[in-house]
């Protein structure tokens, strides 16, 4: 595929998604019209106009990225050599394949995905549920409680794992070596080894992100209606069973939605591993694998291949929580 090809390919996707972004334009204005709107011509053409610029960007940045790393997928499209991609088929999938089934690197990544996700998903999620049942009751100083608690959010991921990194440093001068140094422990490698770096990845990250699920969790907790607990407290209902049977129902769509998000956000991990251990076998992630293959070692195609596996599975796996958490009439 040369540039020329590209370039050519760009501008017929764009044609394309401009005249159905056009045709809704003109569906939406036919419409007001059968309905004898008035006015509703010139709203509708501002409105579309107004969303231009945003869908144009969601284009290029979203969308675009999206279609090609599709069609590469089935190529060997390799970054240094642009003009001699060709199709390859299905290829890329029966390398990756081989390449689990021969317990390699994408093995070892695929692995440490599972047990991150299984990890802090439950952890994370649990820790913001008590997080915000924590900070809704009416407690003095509990606006300082929610800014510390979400304070962690609001720092960048990278400045928060390079801290992590002195934490669990391997030296006798790292802050948790020297702290259980005074009780007579021997520094450990927390990072270098195997049995305690992905743990260790885990707390990180249910620690950084709870915060902001805990905020989402605070805002169901407040659409409850306290007059649901005065009667439960009336039928001699303690705090346990108060929650399950008013606290949790009430919280049920806010936890699919946490849910999901957590869970899509954990399958995404490799910032954290990429400072904290480097590219390890033990800490090595899909993501983190989609990037070495993809930039540092140049193979889009077979980057993109790993790529459109993970969306279909993430993809599949969220529709059956979404199946199996959905509310019942």
């Amino acid at each position: 595929m040369k540039v020329n090809t590209l370039t050519i390919s760009t501008l017929i996707i764009a044609a394309v998604f401009i005249v159905i972004f056009a045709l809704f334009a003109v569906l939406d204005i036919s419409t007001s019209k059968k309905r004898k709107e008035r006015y509703r011509t010139g709203a509708t053409v501002t409105s579309y106009l107004m969303l231009l610029p945003a869908v144009l960007l969601a284009f290029m940045f979203v969308l675009l990225p999206i279609l090609y790393s599709l069609g590469y997928a089935f190529t060997d499209y390799y970054l240094l050599e642009p003009q001699n991609i060709s199709f390859v088929g299905f290829d890329n999938f029966k390398e990756v394949f081989e390449e689990i089934g021969q317990g390699g690197t994408l093995y070892h990544a695929l692995i440490n995905t599972l047990i991150f996700v299984v990890g802090v998903v439950p952890l994370q999620i649990g820790l913001a549920l008590l997080l915000a049942l924590f900070v809704n009751k009416p407690l003095k100083g509990s606006k300082i409680f929610k800014v510390c608690f979400f304070a962690p959010v609001v720092i960048s991921l990278s400045v928060t794992s390079m801290l992590w990194r002195d934490i669990l440093s391997g030296s006798e001068t790292g802050l948790l070596n020297a702290f259980l140094g005074l009780f007579g422990a021997e520094a450990h490698d927390w990072l270098r080894d195997p049995a305690t770096a992905m743990p260790c990845i885990i707390v990180l990250s249910a620690w950084q992100g709870c915060g902001y699920q805990m905020l989402i969790f605070l805002s169901g907790l407040t659409n409850i209606r306290k007059e649901l607990y005065e009667a439960a407290a009336l039928d001699g209902a303690g705090a346990w069973t108060q929650f399950k049977l008013v606290t949790w129902p009430g919280l049920r769509s806010t936890f699919v939605y946490i849910l999901i998000t957590v869970f899509i956000g954990a399958c995404r991990i490799s910032t954290q591993p990429m400072l904290l251990t480097g590219y390890q076998d033990h800490t090595v992630t899909l993501s983190y694998y989609m990037y070495q293959t993809g930039y540092r070692d140049r193979w889009v195609g077979l980057s993109s291949a790993v790529a459109l596996l993970m969306t279909i599975v993430i993809g599949t796996i969220t529709l059956i929580q979404r199946r199996l958490f959905r509310e019942k009439d």
